[in-house]
Protein backbone atom coordinates (compact mmCIF):
# COMPACT_ATOMS: atom_id res chain seq x y z
CA UNK A 1 0.00 0.00 0.00
CA UNK A 2 1.13 3.65 -0.57
CA UNK A 3 0.27 6.90 1.66
CA UNK A 4 0.49 9.85 0.91
CA UNK A 5 2.51 11.00 3.55
CA UNK A 6 5.59 11.87 1.35
CA UNK A 7 6.00 12.43 -1.79
CA UNK A 8 10.08 11.31 -3.73
CA UNK A 9 10.25 12.93 -7.16
CA UNK A 10 12.95 11.68 -9.38
CA UNK A 11 13.52 13.57 -13.00
CA UNK A 12 15.46 11.45 -15.51
CA UNK A 13 14.10 7.67 -16.74
CA UNK A 14 17.32 6.24 -17.30
CA UNK A 15 19.52 3.72 -15.31
CA UNK A 16 20.02 5.43 -12.36
CA UNK A 17 16.11 7.10 -12.09
CA UNK A 18 14.69 3.57 -12.24
CA UNK A 19 17.36 1.94 -10.08
CA UNK A 20 16.84 4.40 -7.40
CA UNK A 21 12.54 3.97 -7.57
CA UNK A 22 13.54 -0.09 -7.27
CA UNK A 23 16.03 0.86 -3.90
CA UNK A 24 12.59 3.36 -2.09
CA UNK A 25 10.52 0.31 -2.51
CA UNK A 26 13.16 -2.22 -1.58
CA UNK A 27 14.02 -0.24 1.36
CA UNK A 28 10.66 -0.06 3.02
CA UNK A 29 9.41 3.68 1.40
CA UNK A 30 6.26 3.41 1.82
CA UNK A 31 4.91 7.23 0.04
CA UNK A 32 4.58 8.12 -3.62
CA UNK A 33 6.93 7.64 -6.26
CA UNK A 34 6.96 9.52 -9.15
CA UNK A 35 9.43 9.23 -12.33
CA UNK A 36 8.86 11.65 -14.96
CA UNK A 37 11.05 10.63 -18.25
CA UNK A 38 11.35 13.33 -21.19
CA UNK A 39 11.55 9.71 -22.94
CA UNK A 40 8.52 7.51 -24.11
CA UNK A 41 10.22 4.63 -23.35
CA UNK A 42 10.18 2.73 -20.26
CA UNK A 43 13.88 2.90 -18.60
CA UNK A 44 16.47 1.46 -20.62
CA UNK A 45 20.23 0.57 -19.91
CA UNK A 46 22.81 2.68 -22.48
CA UNK A 47 25.78 0.18 -23.23
CA UNK A 48 23.64 -2.07 -25.49
CA UNK A 49 22.91 1.00 -27.82
CA UNK A 50 26.89 1.18 -28.80
CA UNK A 51 27.06 -2.83 -28.40
CA UNK A 52 24.96 -5.73 -28.82
CA UNK A 53 22.00 -4.54 -29.51
CA UNK A 54 23.46 -1.80 -32.32
CA UNK A 55 25.75 -5.27 -33.37
CA UNK A 56 22.22 -7.00 -33.95
CA UNK A 57 22.67 -9.69 -31.06
CA UNK A 58 20.25 -8.41 -28.91
CA UNK A 59 16.40 -7.94 -29.42
CA UNK A 60 14.94 -4.37 -28.38
CA UNK A 61 13.27 -5.49 -25.27
CA UNK A 62 16.75 -6.97 -23.19
CA UNK A 63 17.82 -2.81 -22.78
CA UNK A 64 15.08 -2.28 -20.47
CA UNK A 65 15.94 -1.97 -16.55
CA UNK A 66 12.46 -3.69 -15.83
CA UNK A 67 9.51 -5.35 -17.54
CA UNK A 68 6.97 -2.22 -17.77
CA UNK A 69 4.37 -3.93 -15.55
CA UNK A 70 6.78 -3.71 -12.63
CA UNK A 71 6.16 -0.16 -12.22
CA UNK A 72 2.87 -0.30 -11.73
CA UNK A 73 3.37 -3.35 -9.57
CA UNK A 74 5.75 -1.49 -7.29
CA UNK A 75 3.58 1.33 -7.61
CA UNK A 76 5.96 3.92 -9.12
CA UNK A 77 3.82 6.55 -11.05
CA UNK A 78 5.07 7.20 -14.44
CA UNK A 79 5.57 10.30 -16.82
CA UNK A 80 6.86 9.19 -19.88
CA UNK A 81 7.33 11.47 -22.43
CA UNK A 82 7.19 14.39 -20.34
CA UNK A 83 9.65 16.83 -19.69
CA UNK A 84 10.12 18.57 -16.35
CA UNK A 85 10.49 22.03 -17.66
CA UNK A 86 10.87 24.23 -14.49
CA UNK A 87 12.26 23.54 -10.81
CA UNK A 88 10.97 25.77 -7.99
CA UNK A 89 12.92 24.51 -4.92
CA UNK A 90 10.86 27.43 -2.79
CA UNK A 91 8.14 25.86 -3.45
CA UNK A 92 9.55 22.46 -3.85
CA UNK A 93 7.48 21.50 -7.00
CA UNK A 94 8.41 20.17 -10.42
CA UNK A 95 6.36 21.46 -13.74
CA UNK A 96 5.80 19.18 -16.72
CA UNK A 97 5.72 20.20 -20.28
CA UNK A 98 2.10 20.14 -20.06
CA UNK A 99 1.84 22.01 -17.15
CA UNK A 100 1.29 19.41 -14.66
CA UNK A 101 2.79 20.47 -11.19
CA UNK A 102 4.13 18.21 -8.93
CA UNK A 103 5.17 18.53 -5.62
CA UNK A 104 7.82 16.67 -3.68
CA UNK A 105 8.87 16.32 -0.23
CA UNK A 106 12.24 15.22 -1.56
CA UNK A 107 13.69 15.26 -5.67
CA UNK A 108 16.00 13.27 -7.14
CA UNK A 109 18.24 14.77 -10.59
CA UNK A 110 19.20 12.01 -12.70
CA UNK A 111 19.00 13.73 -15.86
CA UNK A 112 21.99 12.18 -17.58
CA UNK A 113 23.51 13.67 -20.78
CA UNK A 114 23.62 14.65 -23.91
CA UNK A 115 24.93 14.58 -26.93
CA UNK A 116 27.30 17.51 -27.88
CA UNK A 117 26.60 18.93 -31.29
CA UNK A 118 29.35 19.32 -34.34
CA UNK A 119 29.05 23.28 -35.02
CA UNK A 120 30.00 23.28 -38.46
CA UNK A 121 27.91 23.67 -41.67
CA UNK A 122 25.79 20.83 -43.23
CA UNK A 123 24.65 18.89 -39.57
CA UNK A 124 20.85 19.57 -40.44
CA UNK A 125 21.67 16.77 -43.46
CA UNK A 126 19.52 13.48 -43.64
CA UNK A 127 22.84 11.46 -42.70
CA UNK A 128 23.92 13.24 -39.53
CA UNK A 129 23.51 10.96 -36.50
CA UNK A 130 24.33 11.03 -32.75
CA UNK A 131 23.88 7.95 -30.34
CA UNK A 132 22.30 8.59 -26.93
CA UNK A 133 18.91 6.87 -26.87
CA UNK A 134 17.25 4.25 -27.88
CA UNK A 135 15.94 5.72 -30.73
CA UNK A 136 19.27 6.79 -31.95
CA UNK A 137 20.48 3.33 -31.66
CA UNK A 138 17.16 2.13 -33.87
CA UNK A 139 17.91 4.40 -36.60
CA UNK A 140 21.48 3.77 -36.53
CA UNK A 141 21.37 0.31 -36.75
CA UNK A 142 19.23 0.35 -39.95
CA UNK A 143 21.49 3.04 -41.09
CA UNK A 144 24.94 0.46 -40.93
CA UNK A 145 22.64 -2.83 -42.26
CA UNK A 146 22.06 -0.49 -45.15
CA UNK A 147 25.65 0.70 -45.38
CA UNK A 148 26.90 -2.65 -45.02
CA UNK A 149 24.91 -3.81 -48.39
CA UNK A 150 25.86 -1.00 -50.29
CA UNK A 151 29.50 -0.70 -49.81
CA UNK A 152 28.96 2.63 -48.33
CA UNK A 153 30.51 5.04 -46.48
CA UNK A 154 30.07 5.79 -42.31
CA UNK A 155 32.52 9.05 -41.30
CA UNK A 156 32.59 9.25 -37.08
CA UNK A 157 33.48 12.43 -35.34
CA UNK A 158 35.39 11.35 -32.36
CA UNK A 159 37.67 8.40 -31.83
CA UNK A 160 35.71 7.89 -28.39
CA UNK A 161 34.76 5.21 -26.40
CA UNK A 162 31.10 5.66 -28.58
CA UNK A 163 32.80 6.43 -31.78
CA UNK A 164 35.17 2.99 -31.95
CA UNK A 165 32.55 0.49 -30.51
CA UNK A 166 30.14 2.17 -33.66
CA UNK A 167 33.16 1.88 -35.80
CA UNK A 168 33.67 -2.00 -34.76
CA UNK A 169 29.64 -2.23 -35.29
CA UNK A 170 29.98 -0.75 -38.73
CA UNK A 171 32.78 -2.78 -39.76
CA UNK A 172 30.55 -6.35 -38.61
CA UNK A 173 27.95 -5.01 -41.33
CA UNK A 174 30.44 -4.11 -43.97
CA UNK A 175 30.29 -0.66 -44.04
CA UNK A 176 33.65 1.62 -45.00
CA UNK A 177 34.50 3.45 -41.57
CA UNK A 178 37.08 6.72 -41.34
CA UNK A 179 37.30 8.27 -37.83
CA UNK A 180 38.66 11.87 -37.76
CA UNK A 181 40.00 12.79 -34.20
CA UNK A 182 41.89 15.72 -33.37
CA UNK A 183 44.16 14.15 -31.10
CA UNK A 184 46.97 11.99 -31.89
CA UNK A 185 45.43 8.72 -30.99
CA UNK A 186 42.23 7.10 -29.83
CA UNK A 187 40.79 7.76 -26.46
CA UNK A 188 43.56 9.85 -25.62
CA UNK A 189 42.12 11.88 -22.75
CA UNK A 190 41.56 8.38 -21.07
CA UNK A 191 44.36 6.33 -22.08
CA UNK A 192 47.14 8.47 -23.02
CA UNK A 193 49.58 8.64 -25.74
CA UNK A 194 50.92 5.08 -24.07
CA UNK A 195 47.89 2.76 -25.27
CA UNK A 196 45.97 4.76 -27.36
CA UNK A 197 47.45 3.77 -29.96
CA UNK A 198 46.52 -0.31 -29.24
CA UNK A 199 43.08 0.73 -30.19
CA UNK A 200 44.24 2.43 -33.29
CA UNK A 201 45.82 -0.30 -34.41
CA UNK A 202 43.12 -2.81 -33.75
CA UNK A 203 40.60 -0.92 -35.92
CA UNK A 204 43.23 -0.61 -38.55
CA UNK A 205 43.36 -4.31 -38.64
CA UNK A 206 39.62 -4.46 -39.06
CA UNK A 207 39.93 -1.83 -42.14
CA UNK A 208 38.95 1.51 -40.28
CA UNK A 209 40.79 4.69 -41.89
CA UNK A 210 41.32 7.29 -39.32
CA UNK A 211 42.76 10.82 -39.45
CA UNK A 212 44.02 12.21 -36.57
CA UNK A 213 44.79 15.91 -35.93
CA UNK A 214 42.10 17.48 -37.57
CA UNK A 215 38.28 18.22 -36.90
CA UNK A 216 35.23 18.05 -39.32
CA UNK A 217 34.81 21.86 -40.93
CA UNK A 218 31.88 20.80 -42.90
CA UNK A 219 29.46 18.12 -43.93
CA UNK A 220 28.49 18.43 -47.79
CA UNK A 221 25.67 17.09 -49.61
CA UNK A 222 23.09 17.29 -52.21
CA UNK A 223 19.20 16.94 -52.22
CA UNK A 224 19.48 16.95 -48.71
CA UNK A 225 21.42 13.87 -48.21
CA UNK A 226 25.64 13.59 -47.21
CA UNK A 227 27.96 13.32 -49.84
CA UNK A 228 31.49 14.07 -47.89
CA UNK A 229 32.85 15.96 -45.30
CA UNK A 230 36.06 18.54 -44.93
CA UNK A 231 38.40 18.87 -42.36
CA UNK A 232 40.40 21.54 -41.24
CA UNK A 233 43.91 20.47 -42.86
CA UNK A 234 42.07 20.56 -46.47
CA UNK A 235 40.84 16.84 -46.86
CA UNK A 236 37.86 15.47 -48.41
CA UNK A 237 36.45 12.37 -47.17
CA UNK A 238 33.86 10.69 -49.14
CA UNK A 239 30.71 9.84 -46.55
CA UNK A 240 27.20 8.94 -46.66
CA UNK A 241 26.10 9.21 -43.08
CA UNK A 242 28.15 10.54 -40.34
CA UNK A 243 28.16 10.17 -36.48
CA UNK A 244 28.92 12.89 -34.27
CA UNK A 245 30.64 11.29 -31.12
CA UNK A 246 32.31 13.96 -29.28
CA UNK A 247 31.32 13.75 -26.21
CA UNK A 248 28.13 14.47 -23.76
CA UNK A 249 27.11 17.16 -22.20
CA UNK A 250 25.37 17.10 -18.96
CA UNK A 251 21.52 17.87 -18.81
CA UNK A 252 22.04 20.50 -15.98
CA UNK A 253 19.58 23.31 -17.34
CA UNK A 254 16.60 22.57 -14.87
CA UNK A 255 19.50 22.81 -12.13
CA UNK A 256 20.94 25.70 -13.22
CA UNK A 257 17.64 27.91 -13.79
CA UNK A 258 16.41 26.52 -9.87
CA UNK A 259 19.97 27.89 -8.57
CA UNK A 260 21.48 24.59 -7.71
CA UNK A 261 25.70 24.74 -7.50
CA UNK A 262 26.93 24.12 -10.94
CA UNK A 263 30.59 22.84 -11.57
CA UNK A 264 32.52 24.67 -14.54
CA UNK A 265 32.19 22.84 -17.90
CA UNK A 266 36.45 23.14 -18.00
CA UNK A 267 36.17 21.13 -14.18
CA UNK A 268 33.75 18.37 -15.81
CA UNK A 269 30.47 19.92 -15.64
CA UNK A 270 27.81 18.84 -14.12
CA UNK A 271 25.78 19.44 -10.64
CA UNK A 272 27.96 19.96 -7.57
CA UNK A 273 26.71 17.08 -5.02
CA UNK A 274 28.32 16.09 -1.45
CA UNK A 275 29.29 12.74 -1.00
CA UNK A 276 25.69 11.48 -0.31
CA UNK A 277 24.64 13.11 -3.53
CA UNK A 278 22.94 16.08 -2.03
CA UNK A 279 23.28 19.27 -4.25
CA UNK A 280 23.17 22.44 -2.42
CA UNK A 281 19.31 22.63 -1.88
CA UNK A 282 19.04 20.14 1.29
CA UNK A 283 15.74 18.67 -0.17
CA UNK A 284 17.84 17.72 -4.00
CA UNK A 285 19.68 15.08 -5.15
CA UNK A 286 21.50 14.10 -8.43
CA UNK A 287 22.80 10.91 -8.98
CA UNK A 288 24.37 9.46 -12.93
CA UNK A 289 26.15 11.38 -15.27
CA UNK A 290 24.68 14.47 -14.33
CA UNK A 291 26.50 14.59 -10.69
CA UNK A 292 29.64 15.64 -10.03
CA UNK A 293 30.41 14.30 -6.78
CA UNK A 294 32.99 14.75 -3.77
CA UNK A 295 34.80 11.04 -3.90
CA UNK A 296 35.96 9.93 -0.66
CA UNK A 297 38.84 7.80 -2.13
CA UNK A 298 39.95 9.80 -5.08
CA UNK A 299 40.30 13.38 -3.17
CA UNK A 300 38.35 15.64 -5.43
CA UNK A 301 35.15 16.07 -7.48
CA UNK A 302 34.46 13.76 -9.84
CA UNK A 303 31.64 13.35 -13.24
CA UNK A 304 31.77 9.90 -14.19
CA UNK A 305 29.25 9.06 -17.75
CA UNK A 306 29.37 5.48 -17.66
CA UNK A 307 27.16 2.45 -16.64
CA UNK A 308 28.14 1.30 -13.35
CA UNK A 309 27.82 4.93 -11.99
CA UNK A 310 24.24 4.98 -13.08
CA UNK A 311 23.82 2.01 -11.68
CA UNK A 312 25.10 2.17 -8.10
CA UNK A 313 24.96 6.36 -7.84
CA UNK A 314 20.85 5.86 -8.12
CA UNK A 315 20.88 3.21 -4.97
CA UNK A 316 23.01 5.24 -3.43
CA UNK A 317 20.93 8.34 -3.97
CA UNK A 318 17.54 6.72 -2.37
CA UNK A 319 19.27 5.56 0.40
CA UNK A 320 20.39 9.13 1.36
CA UNK A 321 17.08 10.39 0.42
CA UNK A 322 15.83 7.85 3.32
CA UNK A 323 17.87 9.55 5.50
CA UNK A 324 20.49 6.62 5.41
CA UNK A 325 24.36 7.35 6.09
CA UNK A 326 25.98 7.52 2.88
CA UNK A 327 29.41 8.38 1.42
CA UNK A 328 29.09 7.28 -2.23
CA UNK A 329 32.97 6.01 -2.92
CA UNK A 330 32.59 3.79 -5.74
CA UNK A 331 35.49 3.85 -8.07
CA UNK A 332 35.03 4.43 -11.71
CA UNK A 333 34.67 1.54 -13.82
CA UNK A 334 33.57 1.01 -17.85
CA UNK A 335 34.05 -1.31 -19.95
CA UNK A 336 33.92 -2.20 -23.65
CA UNK A 337 34.24 -4.80 -26.55
CA UNK A 338 35.43 -4.29 -29.90
CA UNK A 339 36.00 -7.09 -32.37
CA UNK A 340 37.58 -9.70 -30.14
CA UNK A 341 39.01 -7.39 -27.53
CA UNK A 342 37.40 -7.03 -24.22
CA UNK A 343 38.39 -4.52 -22.14
CA UNK A 344 37.70 -3.45 -18.03
CA UNK A 345 39.03 -0.05 -16.69
CA UNK A 346 39.07 0.86 -13.00
CA UNK A 347 40.13 4.07 -11.62
CA UNK A 348 40.97 7.63 -12.88
CA UNK A 349 44.07 8.62 -14.43
CA UNK A 350 43.29 11.46 -16.98
CA UNK A 351 47.05 12.10 -18.98
CA UNK A 352 49.07 14.77 -16.65
CA UNK A 353 48.00 12.91 -13.44
CA UNK A 354 50.15 9.84 -13.76
CA UNK A 355 54.18 9.26 -13.46
CA UNK A 356 54.13 6.03 -15.26
CA UNK A 357 52.41 3.43 -16.79
CA UNK A 358 53.20 -0.31 -16.34
CA UNK A 359 52.12 -3.74 -17.78
CA UNK A 360 51.46 -6.73 -17.56
CA UNK A 361 51.09 -9.73 -19.67
CA UNK A 362 51.17 -9.80 -23.66
CA UNK A 363 50.52 -6.49 -24.85
CA UNK A 364 51.41 -7.52 -28.85
CA UNK A 365 48.58 -10.14 -27.99
CA UNK A 366 46.23 -7.93 -26.47
CA UNK A 367 46.03 -10.16 -23.26
CA UNK A 368 47.33 -7.84 -20.82
CA UNK A 369 46.79 -5.41 -17.66
CA UNK A 370 48.13 -1.72 -17.86
CA UNK A 371 48.78 0.47 -14.51
CA UNK A 372 48.75 3.96 -14.36
CA UNK A 373 50.89 5.07 -10.94
CA UNK A 374 51.45 8.60 -9.28
CA UNK A 375 54.84 9.65 -8.68
CA UNK A 376 54.55 8.03 -4.60
CA UNK A 377 53.68 4.44 -6.76
CA UNK A 378 49.85 4.40 -5.54
CA UNK A 379 47.72 2.84 -8.43
CA UNK A 380 45.86 5.51 -10.36
CA UNK A 381 43.77 3.47 -12.75
CA UNK A 382 43.86 0.11 -14.41
CA UNK A 383 43.02 -1.74 -17.12
CA UNK A 384 42.38 -5.42 -17.96
CA UNK A 385 42.37 -6.43 -21.40
CA UNK A 386 41.00 -9.91 -22.46
CA UNK A 387 42.64 -10.95 -18.74
CA UNK A 388 39.46 -11.08 -16.35
CA UNK A 389 38.60 -11.69 -13.18
CA UNK A 390 40.76 -9.21 -11.57
CA UNK A 391 38.60 -5.53 -11.56
CA UNK A 392 38.11 -6.11 -8.30
CA UNK A 393 41.48 -6.46 -7.12
CA UNK A 394 42.36 -3.24 -9.25
CA UNK A 395 39.81 -1.32 -7.22
CA UNK A 396 41.18 -2.91 -4.12
CA UNK A 397 44.43 -1.50 -5.07
CA UNK A 398 43.03 1.88 -5.72
CA UNK A 399 41.35 2.29 -2.93
CA UNK A 400 44.18 1.13 -0.71
CA UNK A 401 46.48 4.15 -1.64
CA UNK A 402 49.67 1.87 -1.23
CA UNK A 403 53.00 2.51 -2.85
CA UNK A 404 53.70 -0.34 -5.09
CA UNK A 405 56.45 -1.80 -6.69
CA UNK A 406 56.55 -1.06 -10.75
CA UNK A 407 58.54 -4.56 -10.94
CA UNK A 408 56.27 -6.78 -8.75
CA UNK A 409 53.25 -5.10 -11.13
CA UNK A 410 54.82 -6.45 -13.99
CA UNK A 411 55.55 -9.77 -12.97
CA UNK A 412 52.47 -11.85 -13.79
CA UNK A 413 53.56 -14.35 -10.82
CA UNK A 414 53.01 -12.01 -8.54
CA UNK A 415 49.49 -12.20 -7.34
CA UNK A 416 47.51 -8.93 -7.43
CA UNK A 417 45.49 -9.73 -3.96
CA UNK A 418 49.40 -10.25 -2.48
CA UNK A 419 50.17 -6.58 -3.03
CA UNK A 420 47.58 -5.48 -0.91
CA UNK A 421 48.57 -3.42 2.53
Amino acid sequence: MVDAHQTFVIVGGGLAGAKAAETLRAEGFTGRVILICDERDHPYERPPLSKGYLLGKEERDSVFVHEPAWYAQAHIELHLGQPAVHLDPAAKTVRLGDGTLIAYDKLLLATGAEPRRLDVPGTGLAGVHHLRRLAHAERLRGVLASLGRDNGHLVIAGAGWIGLEVAAAARSYGAEVTVVEPAPTPLHGILGPELGGLFADLHREHGVRFHFGARLTEIVGQDGMVLAVHTDDGEEHPAHDVLAAIGAAPRTALAEQAGLDLVDREAGGGIAVDAALRTSDPYIYAAGDVAAADHPVLDGRLRVEHWANALNGGPAAAQAMLGRDVSYDRIPYFFSDQYDVGMEYSGYAPPGSYAQVVCRGDVAKREFIAFWLAADGRLLAGMNVNVWDVAESLQQLIRSGASLAPEALADPEVPLASLLP
